[in-house]
C-alpha cells in the first residue's frame, strides 16, 4: 500500500515539474513534439532511476559513515553528470541504434534539475532504496505524463489561430499553468 501512495503522490499529487517545478526547462524546450517528449522521458526514467540507486548508496555507504553529508549537492550533480557521461560512452560502444536515438537528449539530461532534486528528496524523506527506486520511477512517469500532454497541447496551439504577441513562449506559458491548475485537482488524492 505503502508503495501505491508514493506511486500516485509523485506522479498526480507532487509532480515534479507541475508542482515542484523541477525539470522546467526541459519542459519548455522540448516539448514542440509528441516523440520528441516521448524520447526525453524514456531517457529521465533511465537516468533518474539510476541515478537515483548510485546516490542512495553513496549517502548511506560514503556521506553519512564519514559525516560530510554537507558535500551532499556537490557529490550528487558530480554524480549525476559522470553517470550520465558513462551511460553515453556505453551506448556508444553496444548499442549505437540506442545511442542515436537517445543521443540528443542525454547531454540535456546532465543540467536537468529534476534529476538532482528527486535524488536529494529521495534522501530528505529518509525513503529505503527500494522506496527511492519506487519514487524516482513514477516521479520520472510524472514528468514523462507531463511532457507528453504539454507536447499534445502545443501541437494543438501550432494548429490554431494564436494572436500575434501570444504565439510562442507566452501561450506555452499560460498552457503549463492551466496544465499546472489541472493537475492541483489532484491534491486530496492521496
Amino acid at each position: 500500500m505503502e508503495y501505491i501512495v508514493i506511486i500516485i503522490g509523485a506522479i498526480f499529487v507532487n509532480n515534479i515539474v507541475l508542482n515542484q517545478f523541477l525539470g522546467i526547462c526541459p519542459f519548455i524546450g522540448v516539448s514542440k513534439k509528441i516523440p520528441t517528449a516521448i524520447g526525453m522521458s524514456g531517457a529521465v526514467l533511465f537516468v533518474m532511476t539510476l541515478a537515483t540507486i548510485v546516490t542512495w548508496l553513496i549517502q548511506y555507504y560514503i556521506l553519512n559513515p564519514f559525516g560530510i553529508k554537507f558535500l551532499q549537492t556537490i557529490f550528487f550533480i558530480l554524480v549525476i553528470a559522470s553517470l550520465v557521461q558513462m551511460i553515453e560512452i556505453i551506448l556508444k560502444k553496444v548499442s549505437p541504434s540506442l545511442f542515436q536515438a537517445l543521443g540528443i537528449f542525454l547531454p540535456l539530461i546532465t543540467t536537468n534539475c529534476a534529476v538532482l532534486g528527486v535524488a536529494i528528496l529521495t534522501i530528505q524523506k529518509d525513503f529505503t532504496l527500494m522506496e527511492g527506486v519506487v519514487y524516482a520511477i513514477a516521479n520520472a512517469i510524472g514528468f514523462g505524463l507531463a511532457l507528453v500532454l504539454f507536447s499534445g497541447i502545443r501541437e494543438h496551439l501550432d494548429l490554431m489561430e494564436v494572436p500575434k504577441g501570444m504565439r510562442g513562449v507566452p501561450i506555452a506559458l499560460i498552457s503549463a499553468g492551466i496544465l499546472a491548475l489541472a493537475f492541483m485537482g489532484f491534491s486530496n488524492l492521496v
